[in-house]
């Protein structure tokens, strides 16, 4: 029986689109997309960010020095957490497990993206707990983020689920005997929690 249920939050709860900033930054930095997709996916800053060993005004000075971005640290701030979109079934989803059993978030991120993601959609504050990777100084597919996870919210691993889009962090999560769902949509998903016993049909 499932007791608990961690969901992630990028591409699971709220859609994550680099794509809407496209046009401002190629504007800004005289740059092509894909240089500054490689920057952002490849790079070393936004690991490291995402782990909180640097700063938000630290990454916009290697955007400014890497990238030549002309703008000011508030406008890069906007065009940085201006990606988000809400997954509305989901959001539907996780609001009417509400009351029935805990749900957690557990989400690779930075102070910029969740401040902005708790501004715009406050119900996913409003969750029983959260492990966020900026905070903790750990990033899926580490088992030790889950590990830290259910120690932090005292669950057991055979009874709790992991909904989360990427394969490699499902994978991470069953190495630490969670219970998993890979998301990919949101009608899979709402089946595969009925098949679980955790929604009715």
């Amino acid at each position: 029986m499932i007791a608990a249920i961690i969901f992630d939050l990028g591409n699971v709860l709220v859609t994550v689109d680099w794509g809407r900033v496209m046009g401002p930054f190629t504007q800004r930095t005289g740059k092509p997309w894909a240089e500054i997709a490689r920057f952002a996916d490849g790079g070393a800053e936004m690991p490291r960010l995402m782990r909180g060993e640097i700063t938000p005004a630290q990454l916009y000075h290697h955007v400014v020095r890497d990238l030549n971005f002309a703008g000011g640290y508030d406008e890069f701030v906007f065009l940085f957490t201006n990606i988000f979109t809400p997954i509305e079934p989901m959001l539907t989803l996780a609001a009417r497990l509400k009351g029935r059993l805990p749900r957690y978030i557990l989400s690779n991120t930075n102070r910029l993206h969740i401040e902005r993601v708790w501004r715009d959609y406050p119900a996913l504050h409003d969750f029983e707990g959260h492990v966020l990777s900026h905070e903790v100084g750990l990033l899926k597919p580490d088992p030790a983020i889950y590990r830290l996870a259910l120690a932090k919210f005292g669950l057991r691993p055979d009874r709790t689920l992991l909904v989360d889009d990427l394969p490699e962090n499902v994978a991470g999560a069953q190495t630490v005997g969670l219970q998993t769902i890979q998301h990919r949509t949101a009608d899979e998903t709402h089946r595969e929690l009925t098949k679980l016993g955790v929604l009715p049909i």
